[in-house]
């Protein structure tokens, strides 16, 4: 009775209502960022795929269309449309992967003239230095450099399943479990289905598929047969780091947004601490200045995002563009002379 009488009001009711600049930052504190915002999303766009779903986001590196973006997360890449702005979609040509670093680079066809980015070197950038990169193609998100910069080692790719460890009297290995939100649950394989080839090999020993596995990348597709109910069919199953399918492999999400396919194997990353999604990975990391510092490549977790630095990759990136552009001009045939028969002296009879 008396906390009552003290205490008359609730919680609610002794907190004053918050305008919308007091809800975000404040207009004065993002005006500034203003053009920076305009400028970094002008420079990406939106990679959709068949079913013009989001899957990843692209950096423009030539003014005549060619981007580059995160190559695990786009296997079928001429499959996919771009979106930029208010122009039209355009269809996709797929010029080149580079498996080590994680990237492809591509053309929009038929793009308009679009603002290209060069990338700078990273070299300069110092511990707690802030940073922005753009967010589901049109805001942009502010942090620092979190971490040294340094290699990620690669731990191999999964699928996410358990596997029955005693051999079958026929070929086939069994998946007695299938983790959470893993390639394999993605894909529709389920607990109970037989394996029976893999990579078109024929598999009969888990070791073996483990194996196969263990020799390919994150972000890469391999086709598997299965038996269901006496029934054969076949699927494909996009593979992803293990550290990623370890991690979650209840489907615990912690990483609440989800964690890029391929986390792992890079030669040297930026890590950050931008609130980025998967789905924001191939866009560029800037400095304050608009300066493209390096390539935004794997979610890590809710804190954790690598972006690899510019220098590491860039110069490869334009020689692919300039042999693009310009093609060796074909040699023509050579065709050898042809021979004349020698003329011989008429005959003369004496």
């Amino acid at each position: 009775m008396i906390f009552a009488i003290l205490c008359p009001f609730s919680q609610a009711e002794l907190r004053a209502p918050l305008s919308d600049d007091e809800m975000t930052n404040g207009r004065q504190t993002l005006a500034p960022l203003a053009a920076l915002q305009d400028q970094v999303t002008r420079s990406t766009a939106l990679i959709l795929n068949k079913k013009d779903k989001v899957v990843a986001t692209l950096t423009w590196v030539g003014k005549d269309g060619y981007f580059i973006t995160k190559a695990s997360e786009v296997p079928r890449l001429e499959e996919c449309s771009v979106k930029w702005g208010n122009a039209p979609k355009a269809q996709v040509r797929e010029i080149r992967r580079d498996t080590r670093h994680d990237i492809v680079l591509a053309q929009a066809i038929h793009m308009p003239e679009v603002p290209a980015v060069s990338f700078i070197s990273s070299k300069n950038l110092s511990f707690g230095q802030w940073i922005a990169a753009p967010a589901a193609g049109k805001a942009l998100k502010i942090g620092v450099i979190s971490a040294k910069r340094r290699e990620i080692k690669g731990f191999g790719a999964a699928m996410g399943i358990r596997m029955d460890d005693k051999g079958m009297d026929k070929v086939g290995v069994r998946i007695i479990g299938v983790a959470e939100d893993s390639p394999a649950a993605a894909a529709g394989l389920r607990a109970g289905d037989v394996m029976v080839e893999l990579g078109g090999e024929k598999i009969r020993d888990f070791r073996r598929v483990n194996e196969i596995i263990f020799k390919r990348q994150p972000g890469e597709e391999v086709e598997i047969k299965y038996q269901r109910n006496n029934k054969e069919a076949s699927l494909q199953v996009r593979l992803a780091s293990r550290t990623k399918v370890l991690a979650n492999w209840d489907g615990e999400d912690f990483a609440n947004g989800g964690i890029s396919i391929r986390t792992d194997n890079f030669a040297e990353v930026l890590q950050h601490d931008l609130p980025l999604n998967p789905l924001d990975m191939g866009g560029p990391l800037v400095d304050l200045k608009g300066r493209a510092i390096g390539l935004n490549i794997a979610r890590v977790d809710r804190i954790t995002t690598f972006a690899l630095p510019g220098e590491l990759f860039w110069p490869m990136i334009q020689q692919w563009i300039e042999a693009d552009r310009h093609p060796p001009k074909a040699q023509p045939a050579t065709i050898p002379p042809p021979t004349t028969p020698p003329v011989s002296s008429p005959k003369v009879t004496p």
